[in-house]
């Protein structure tokens, strides 16, 4: 996706340009953000339309959802905290083909434009990198940098040279050790449940999941919004 840019007034970050149309999410006291939910979904809307065409709109059955991950992403701690969400660690952000996923992690990072914003990379991408880079792709993710992998286990398991390698698998591995020594985080898209997470990379992985991520789960039944 290319980067659509969005600006924030210095002295209030509540407020957010979108070219010469102002953005109020809330009240700012000099200090901390106090945000309004219906103004973030009149901004998100907004934004989703501008980022991903004029048919692009927030559906009703997904506002709960809506309001845990804008909770999260502008670290509201107290919320959160009533939500059973950690602030402190990464979304894993689960639902059936075609609901939304994706989308919603691109589009929430632009609430906080004065937070450093993270890459949205397929998984299968990073496999055919390693196809062809070897090793040094895993390398490559193990750094500082915040990362959303989507479309979590889609991805074929990895060759190169004729060494296969369950890429994405020895990644979460190492930025779970990351997020343990530094509190780096990682986001997460995905398809599978917890139980298909476990047979495609295996209890090791899954059990650090657990610790890395908050899952969060579209409605049962989301409909398929790319039809």
């Amino acid at each position: 996706m290319t980067k659509i840019a969005s600006t924030y007034n210095v002295k209030n970050p509540s407020i957010i340009y979108e070219g010469a149309t102002q953005f109020q999410l809330g009240s700012f006291d000099g200090k901390s953000i106090v945000y309004d939910f219906p103004k973030i979904r009149t901004y998100l809307d907004a934004k989703g339309k501008i980022c991903f065409g004029e048919n692009f709109k927030i559906y009703e059955d997904d506002h709960r959802l809506l309001l845990k991950l804008a909770s999260y992403f502008i670290q509201d701690h107290d919320y959160c905290q009533k939500l059973n969400i950690d602030t402190a660690k990464g979304i894993l952000l689960s639902g059936p083909v075609g609901c939304g996923k994706t989308t919603l992690l691109k589009l929430l990072q632009y609430l906080v434009p004065h937070r450093k914003s993270y890459n949205v990379i397929p998984a299968r991408n990073i496999v055919f990198g390693f196809n062809s880079l070897g090793f040094k792709m895993i390398e490559d993710y193990s750094d500082n940098k915040v990362y959303c992998f989507d479309d979590l286990g889609v991805e074929h398991i990895g060759r190169h040279y004729g060494k296969d390698c369950n890429v994405m698998g020895e990644i979460l591995l190492s930025r779970y050790d990351l997020f343990k020594e530094k509190g780096i985080k990682t986001h997460l898209t995905t398809n599978l449940n917890a139980e298909e997470i476990e047979d495609k990379y295996g209890e090791r992985v899954r059990s650090r999941m657990r610790a890395m991520f908050n899952l969060l789960t579209f409605p049962a039944g989301s409909s398929d919004k790319r039809m």
